[in-house]
């Protein structure tokens, strides 16, 4: 069963409603409050710029532990090198902005759109979203952003204009600001290859509200 949300009241139903591609509701908003309520449950808006706004909640999640990311021999000697200048919260608009431009295999235009911007530029005015920026001397070549719940990093996208500079942003994420976990939502193949595992939503639930 698919919930039409409200647009005035905030409020989600329980994530084990979605179905099983786990859509769980449609409509609602981007304010603030509601994305906070969204994150903490475990649920992220996923849509398309001609869609409503579409809540998910899978029945897997798609997460690394930050101990286990997996650093090949190559990436091993860019991160001994310091081949980029990496920076925290310095730009983020920048960052979503990026991400939104980045191509995505099979996809026509962006799930990030100017709504979408707008939202989570609010919300790391906010303190609750963090991008990770990757430096190639001046330049913005790549980084990622996503929000913050405890702690749990639930991250958004990432992009790279350069090879291996998201790679290098997430690496560095995961080992320089103590999250417990990185919520990498959906899985794929690249991201498989960092170490990133399938776990149950009721424990990721769990961990989302107990760290």
């Amino acid at each position: 069963m698919i919930f039409k949300l409200d647009d005035n009241e905030i409020f989600f139903p329980d994530p084990g409603f979605a179905d099983p591609d786990g859509l769980l509701a449609i409509g609602g908003d981007l304010r603030p409050e509601r994305l906070i309520m969204a994150y903490n449950k475990g649920i992220f808006p996923w849509f398309s710029e001609e869609d409503p706004i579409c809540w998910y909640a899978p029945k897997e999640r798609c997460v690394i532990f930050p101990g286990d990311i997996f650093v090949s021999k190559s990436m091993s000697k860019l991160l001994a090198n310091h081949a980029f200048r990496v920076t925290y919260d310095e730009s983020f608009a920048e960052v979503i902005g990026n991400c939104a431009k980045i191509g995505r295999k099979d996809q026509q235009g962006t799930w990030i759109t100017q709504h979408m911007q707008n939202a989570y530029i609010e919300l790391h005015e906010r303190g609750y979203a963090h991008s990770v920026e990757v430096w190639q001397d001046d330049t913005l070549v790549g980084g990622l952003y996503g929000v913050q719940i405890n702690q749990v990093f639930c991250g958004e996208s990432m992009f790279s204009k350069v090879s291996n500079a998201s790679k290098y942003a997430l690496i560095w994420l995961c080992r320089n600001k103590g999250f417990r976990l990185i919520d990498c939502q959906l899985p794929n193949d690249h991201l498989m290859s960092l170490g990133a595992e399938m776990m149950e939503t009721d424990t990721y639930l769990h961990i989302l509200e107990n760290n």
